[in-house]
């Protein structure tokens, strides 16, 4: 006869008839869910305590420190926060439409190809298999205002007279990130776009031809409308990357001159390692968090609406 103990169900340990209840796709995955809250969830939570205290790190002991909303308030009430924001809602709108209409007019051209196609498609990615960190260092050595090749061939083949100073105006500074930022990325748009391109259906172009549509006609009225989906995907995805640029800037400019090319993100890096004020930063780290976050519903709402124009599949 089976007796029943506090460590036993019918002769059978209570650990494993519990563990026979766990549905076999959840043991698979408890693994994964144990790193992902280790490596991700863990520190998210950290980051976001802290972002309510006065954590230094050159003072653990003000790990402990709880002023409530004030890490908040002080960035809500700095001039400084609001012009990286303002500065990195503009660098974030130039690059995405720049790369936007480059990747369009790249992915249009190379759809008209017929030969060597795969051999284009492979140059057109050279870009953005380079790291930020060594786009940046390129073209902080190009546009180098005494030893730059940019500023060479403009003496040389334009005469122009003295070093014009890219990295040191502040114009010209947020404008050379900006053309860092589009020649590195720009491949996404024309990857994603072209594979849009390839799978429209033949016939609706076809039938635009019978009816007389001019080609500027075809691609506003029929390519354009198929491609939507694509381009706010691409959108979503690279409003992501752009909206926490870091690596190119601090390489290029390091927010200079004179904080003129800070971003947020570098904002963010400075106060926390350079002030040693991680409380501080982590609060306007979680405010451009939610301003990406509310990026992504804007673009997820365009795409859920541009599948809806197109009908069921």
């Amino acid at each position: 006869m089976q007796s029943n103990t506090p460590y036993s169900i019918g002769g059978e340990p209570v650990l494993a008839t519990r563990a026979k209840r766990i549905p076999l796709p959840v043991k698979l995955l408890m693994p994964a869910f144990l790193a992902v809250g280790i490596v991700v969830i863990l520190p998210l939570l950290f980051s976001f305590y802290t972002s309510f205290t006065a954590y230094r790190l050159t003072d653990p002991d003000t790990l402990s420190h709880w002023i409530g909303w004030r890490n908040y308030e002080r960035a809500f009430a700095n001039g400084d926060f609001w012009a990286a924001f303002g500065r990195t809602i503009l660098f974030l709108t130039i690059a995405l439409n720049l790369e936007l209409l480059l990747g369009l007019g790249v992915a249009l051209l190379l759809n008209q190809v017929t030969k060597g196609q795969r051999a284009l498609r492979t140059v057109m990615m050279f870009p953005m298999m380079f790291s930020p960190v060594l786009v940046g260092f390129q073209f902080k050595f190009m546009l180098n205002d005494s030893t730059g090749i940019v500023n060479n061939l403009m003496q040389t083949l334009f005469g122009a007279k003295s070093a014009f100073p890219f990295l040191v105006d502040a114009k010209s500074a947020l404008a050379s990130l900006i053309a860092a930022e589009v020649w590195n990325s720009t491949p996404i748009f024309a990857v994603i776009l072209l594979a849009g391109l390839m799978a429209l259906p033949k016939d609706p172009i076809e039938a635009s031809k019978v009816d007389g549509c001019t080609s500027w006609q075809t691609f506003r009225y029929v390519t354009l409308p198929y491609l939507m989906p694509f381009i706010y995907i691409s959108m979503t995805i690279r409003s992501l990357d752009v909206g926490r640029a870091y690596d190119i800037v601090r390489i290029m400019t390091n927010g200079g001159p004179g904080g003129r090319t800070e971003l947020l993100w570098t904002m963010v890096g400075r106060i926390a390692y350079d002030d040693s004020r991680m409380g501080y930063a982590n609060a306007i780290a979680y405010v451009s968090v939610l301003v990406s976050i509310l990026f992504t519903l804007y673009f997820f709402r365009k795409l859920s609406g541009a599948r809806k124009h197109m009908g069921p599949a």
